[in-house]
C-alpha cells in the first residue's frame, strides 16, 4: 500500500449548504426506515423470499449518489435496496415490487434481489455475488464509445473482489481508461465469513495497484467523507483519466440476511460500530458546522415516516400479476424493439 494510491479522507461539511446536508440526511433516514419496515413486513406475510437489509450502510449509496450526474449509470448487488433509493427510486414502487405486485418497478418479478429503474440509469441489482461488476464496465465502454461524459457506478462487496469478474473488470477498465467507479461496500463480512479469514490484505483498495488505478480508502460511515472522493474519481473519470477503486469502510448493523442472527460476530465489534452508526454522526455534522436545529432534524424524520406510511397503504393495495403477465416483458422484436407480447 503507498500513499499515492490509497488515502483516508475526512470529515468536512466546507462546501455544503444546510439544505443540502438535510437532504442528505433525508435520504439516509429514508433507507433505514424503508429496511425496517420491510423487516416487518416480512414477518408478517407481506414480502416473499429473502431480504439483505444494508442498515448502518446508508452514507455510502447517500454520498455516492450525490456526487452523481442524472446521466450516469449504476449497478448494484444483492444488499441493494438502499443503492436505489440513493439515487431517487420511488418506495411505493419499491415496496410494491417487494409484495410482488404488478405495479412494482419491475411488474413483480424482480423482487428484492432484482429491481432495475432504467429511467434513473440503475441497471440492476443482482443476485449474483460480483454480477454487476462487469455489467458496469461494459456500460462504461458503451459511454466512451458514444463520447458521452457520463460515468458508470458499480457497488459490491469485500467478498465480490475475490471474484474473477471484479480482477478482470479492474483490468479492462483501467486499460481502456473507462470511466467506471468500482464501489466497495466492505461492511467486514463477505456472508458469513470475516475479511482477515478469505483474504490477506487489510484493504481492498490495495488490490487497485495491480492494475494502475488509483485505490481509496474513506470512512464509509461519512456522508460527506464518501461523496468527496465521489466527485474526484467521477471528475476523474469524465476527464479521460480512467477509473477508481473505492473503498468505504462500513458496517451493517443486521446479519446477511434478514432472520440471520449473526452470531458470529463478536459483541465488542457490533457494539464498537453501532456508536459510528452514520445515523448518529451526522446530525453532529448539521448542528455542529451547518446550524440545523433539532426541530428541523425532527422533521426530517417525521416526514421520512409520513411518506412511507403512504407508500406502503399505496403497495398493499397493488394487483398481483396475473397467470398471463408470465409471458410479458420476455421476448423482444429486435427489428423495431417493441415487445412482442
Amino acid at each position: 500500500m503507498t500513499d499515492a494510491l490509497t488515502r483516508t479522507t475526512a470529515r468536512t461539511a466546507a462546501g455544503t449548504t444546510l439544505a443540502e446536508g438535510l437532504e442528505l440526511f433525508r435520504k439516509m433516514n429514508l433507507i433505514r426506515r424503508f429496511e425496517e419496515r420491510a423487516a416487518r413486513l416480512r414477518a408478517a406475510g407481506f414480502i416473499p423470499g429473502f431480504l439483505h437489509p444494508c442498515s448502518g450502510q446508508e452514507a455510502v449509496a447517500v454520498g455516492v449518489s450525490a456526487a452523481l450526474r442524472k446521466d450516469d449509470v449504476l449497478t448494484s448487488n444483492h444488499r441493494g435496496h438502499g443503492h436505489l433509493l440513493g439515487r431517487g427510486a420511488d418506495p411505493a414502487r419499491m415496496y410494491a415490487e417487494l409484495f410482488a405486485r404488478s405495479t412494482g418497478c419491475n411488474a413483480g418479478k424482480g423482487g428484492s434481489l432484482h429491481m432495475i429503474d432504467a429511467d434513473l440509469g440503475f441497471l440492476g441489482a443482482n443476485g449474483i455475488v460480483g454480477g454487476g461488476i462487469p455489467l458496469a464496465t461494459g456500460a462504461a465502454l458503451q459511454l466512451k464509445r458514444r463520447g458521452s461524459e457520463a460515468v458508470a457506478v458499480t457497488y459490491f462487496g469485500d467478498g465480490a473482489s475475490n471474484e474473477g469478474a471484479f480482477h478482470e473488470s479492474l483490468n479492462l477498465a483501467a486499460l481502456w481508461k473507462l470511466p467506471v467507479l468500482f464501489v466497495c461496500e466492505n461492511n467486514l463480512y463477505g456472508e458469513f465469513t470475516r475479511q482477515s479469514e478469505h483474504m490477506v490484505l487489510d484493504n481492498v483498495a490495495d488490490r487497485a495497484a495491480a492494475y494502475g488505478l488509483p485505490g481509496v480508502v474513506v470512512d464509509g460511515n461519512d456522508v460527506l467523507a464518501v461523496k468527496k472522493v465521489a466527485e474526484e474519481a467521477a471528475d476523474r473519470a469524465r476527464s479521460g483519466a480512467g477509473p477508481t477503486l473505492i473503498e468505504a469502510k462500513t458496517y451493517r448493523h443486521k446479519g446477511h440476511f434478514e432472520g440471520d442472527m449473526a452470531r458470529y460476530r463478536p459483541k465488542e465489534e457490533v457494539e464498537a460500530w453501532l456508536k459510528r452508526d452514520p445515523l448518529l454522526l451526522f446530525p453532529e455534522v448539521l448542528r455542529d458546522e451547518l446550524g440545523a436545529t433539532d426541530a428541523e432534524l425532527d422533521g426530517v424524520r417525521e416526514s421520512v415516516e409520513t411518506q412511507l406510511d403512504r407508500d406502503i397503504e399505496w403497495a398493499k393495495e397493488q394487483p398481483h400479476p396475473t397467470p398471463e403477465d408470465a409471458l410479458r416483458h420476455v421476448y423482444v422484436d429486435s427489428h423495431n424493439g417493441k415487445a412482442l407480447r
